[in-house]
This record gives structure tokens, C-alpha cells and sequence, in this order.
């Protein structure tokens, strides 16, 4: 089984020519062609450099763009009126934001390699089903796409499912998704957790305040194949489920689980330590990696296919990012700015080096023997991949970004705060 793992997730890597979900193929952060170092995209800070495209997108969104052929679909939500609120930086306390007004959540569908608006869609409108964190939006969740079909998945205002031309083929009421930390179930904090794309079919984790649920759905028509309770499992998850082989991997706390693709049944758990989970499990070195924290561990937990732990860095303490496997290493950045590199298959520590002073959010991404970490300010610092820490530049957006970019065919597409930015040499 475990040669046949890593065959796939390399097979998936190397053939790699979209960007089909958050953090693009196998949840990995990884593309195979080189991107720019040098860019700048603010305007204030000089001339622009390398900026290919940019183009407005109303609302307010962390949904991370994605790519299939010469499309870049992206979600939204638009307030009715007046401009939603948005609080980011470091700070700790946990309340829900103002912003409990109509909205409508959207669809974009752009050329990619002009930004041209090709269409877009409003899969629903009306007041919020739940409420959201200061730090967070109503439309979270990145889409995803085999290529024939387009899930949006937009938590309390239902799945919905299109083809690629913007055609709603079928939809559904999942009920009211509200998700809190486990430490105060009175808080509302809203939904993150993207849809995978596993065959022919749709997985959905749901893991809120009560009646969590891990689910599959048809592709074809939304029919439920399979519903698994996760209320044992899961006091609540932010993160996205992972899907290797014949194995969905899910974030959780006080355990990480997996489960069988076909049938849901639960193969195995693990003791996980961080009470907020949001980072998504991500796979390489024949071992599937899954990072928490806030609580009283923060860990980064190695985990081989049958659910054995093979190592755990108990202080990883990557909160709202997920790490990045690359060439033998692991990058994991905090929310404070703090870049750490372990050995893949070791877990020993590389090297730890501040970045910067500001807040972190969206999750590092490699190619081309870089790895790209993103500010909540817009600034990118390119690293170079090694054991040895080495920044070979510091690029500018130009405003703020806390969704996770897409790397294709050697541009990087960022979501920041009322655009999608196409970065290209």
C-alpha cells in the first residue's frame, strides 16, 4: 500500500497543470514550474514589476483562487450594502464580526490569462445562517473542480454545484454549519473547512457545535453516498479534509481520523493536541502530516497510512497556516511570522527564523527550488529550499492577503483583499 501512496502522490504532482483546489493538487502547495522571485504589485513602493493582470473582486472573500485550463474560478460574499468588516492582525480575543447583514455569495469565473470576468454567478442571497469570526468572511471555502464539475461550498448557505461554464447542476441544504473552539461553545466563529473532489464523488467535513459530520456526496447529482458522525471524534475543525488513495485524513479535535473513501467507515485515530485545528492534512515521504495549535500542544504529527504515528514536533505551533512538504523538508510558518523547516522523514528541525513582525494567515507554497510565504500585509518573502535559511526576496501586493495563492505554469495568482493579482516574469 505504501508504494502504491507514493506513486499517486507523485503522479499527482508531476502531472500537475492546474491548480484544481485549495492548495491545488493533494492539498500539496506545490507546482512544478518556477514562478518570479522579483515582482512588485504596489504601486506606492515604485514601479510595477511583473504584474501580469489584476482585476476587482466585490465582496469580501478568503476563498483562495483556484485554476483548470485557461479558467480561474474564485467565491465570494457581497454585502448589500456597505462594506464588510474585516479585523486582521495579532490579537487573541475570539467574537464574532459585525456582519450578520444580506449578502450574496458568488462565483467568479476569469480568463486566465487576461483577468477578464468570463461570468459569474450568485448561488444564493439573503442574512447569514451563521455568524463569523472578526478574522474571517462568509465565503471562506475555496472551490473545487475535476474539470467537468465546480463545487462551491458556502458552510450554512448550502453546496452547490456547476459546471464549468457556469451552469447550476444541482445543490443542497446541509443545514446550519456554525463551528466554535472547543474551550467556549458560545462563540461563533463561521465555516472553513473546502470541498474535495475524490472521483466521482464530493467530501464534506462538518465539524460544529453539535452533530459533526464527515460526508460524501454524488458528483453527478448531489445524491448522499455516505454520512459518518464525527461527534466523538471532533469538538470542531476549521480544516479542510485530505484525500489519499482510498484514505480521507481529517483534522479534528481531540483526534485525527481517517476514514475509508468508499464507505466512510473510520480506520483509524490519533490523540491530536491543538483545540483550534484549521491547517489541512497534506501528504509526502510516504507519510501524511497533519499541524495544529492553540491549546496546550501545537503539534506537527507525521502519520503513515495505517494510522502509526512516526514522529510528532509537539511545538510546531502553525495555527491558521498549513505547512508545506518540498524537497525533503517540511516549511511551517507561525502566525507571528516564525519560518521552521524539519527533516520530512525525520521531523528534526532544520532551522527556526523570524520573517517578519506582522500577522501570517495564508499558507506557504514551492516550486522551482523556492518556497513563497505571504503576509496579512501583502508581503511575499521568497525562500530559498535547503537546510540552510536563505531569503532571496521580498515582494510587495500592496494590500491585504490572507488567502493561500495558486501556482500554475509559472504564474502565482493571489487573492488579497478586493483582487485577484496574476505575478508572472
Amino acid at each position: 500500500m505504501l508504494r502504491w501512496f507514493c506513486f499517486l502522490v507523485l503522479a499527482s504532482l508531476l502531472g500537475a497543470e492546474n491548480w484544481p483546489s485549495y492548495r491545488g493538487a493533494q492539498g500539496s502547495g506545490v507546482s512544478t514550474k518556477a514562478a518570479p522571485v522579483n515582482w512588485n504589485a504596489d504601486s506606492s513602493a515604485g514601479p510595477l514589476k511583473n504584474v501580469l493582470w489584476r482585476t476587482p473582486i466585490p465582496g469580501l472573500g478568503h476563498a483562495s483562487p483556484i485554476v483548470w485550463g485557461n479558467r480561474l474560478f474564485v467565491a465570494t460574499a457581497v454585502r448589500t450594502e456597505g462594506e464588510a468588516p474585516l479585523r486582521v492582525g495579532l490579537y487573541g480575543d475570539g467574537g464574532s464580526a459585525d456582519d450578520n447583514v444580506e449578502q450574496s455569495w458568488k462565483v467568479y469565473c476569469l480568463d486566465r490569462e487576461t483577468g477578464r470576468v468570463v461570468w459569474e454567478r450568485t448561488a444564493k442571497t439573503g442574512l447569514p445562517r451563521a455568524a463569523r469570526h472578526t478574522k474571517a468572511t462568509h465565503a471562506n471555502t475555496t472551490l473545487a473542480t475535476d474539470g467537468r464539475y465546480l463545487l462551491a461550498f458556502f458552510g450554512s448557505e448550502g453546496l452547490f454545484a456547476y459546471d464549468l461554464t457556469g451552469k447550476l447542476l444541482w445543490q443542497k441544504d446541509l443545514g446550519v454549519l456554525d463551528m466554535t473552539p472547543a474551550d467556549d461553545r458560545t462563540l461563533s466563529w463561521g465555516f472553513a473547512s473546502s470541498p474535495v473532489v475524490a472521483g466521482d464523488k464530493v467530501i464534506v467535513q462538518c465539524d460544529v457545535k453539535a452533530g459533526s459530520f464527515l460526508a460524501a456526496y454524488a458528483l453527478a447529482d448531489g445524491k448522499l453516498l455516505w454520512k459518518t458522525d464525527r461527534s466523538e471524534v471532533s469538538l470542531g475543525s476549521w480544516g479542510t479534509p485530505g484525500v489519499f488513495g482510498d484514505l480521507v485524513v481529517c483534522n479534528g479535535y481531540p483526534f485525527v481520523a481517517g476514514y475509508e473513501l468508499r464507505t466512510g467507515r473510520e480506520r483509524w485515530r490519533i490523540p491530536a493536541g491543538g483545540d483550534v485545528p484549521v491547517p489541512v492534512p497534506f501528504a509526502a515521504n510516504g507519510l501524511i502530516y497533519v499541524a495544529q495549535a492553540h491549546g496546550k500542544a501545537s503539534p506537527l504529527i507525521a502519520i503513515r497510512p495505517n494510522g502509526e504515528v512516526a514522529w510528532r514536533e509537539e511545538r510546531n505551533s502553525a495555527y491558521l497556516s498549513t505547512p508545506v512538504a518540498y524537497q525533503g523538508q517540511i516549511y511551517s510558518v507561525t502566525s507571528g511570522g516564525v519560518l521552521k523547516a524539519y527533516e520530512g522523514q525525520t521531523g528534526r528541525k532544520v532551522y527556526e527564523q523570524r520573517l517578519g513582525t506582522g500577522a501570517y494567515t495564508a499558507s506557504p507554497v514551492a516550486t522551482g527550488g523556492r518556497v513563497y510565504v505571504t503576509s496579512e500585509e501583502g508581503e511575499v518573502s521568497v525562500i530559498e529550499a535547503g537546510p540552510t535559511f536563505r531569503v532571496l526576496a521580498k515582494n510587495a501586493l500592496g494590500e491585504i492577503t490572507l488567502a493561500t495563492p495558486a501556482l500554475v505554469d509559472g504564474t502565482i495568482f493571489f487573492r488579497t483583499r478586493r483582487e485577484i493579482v496574476a505575478i508572472r516574469d
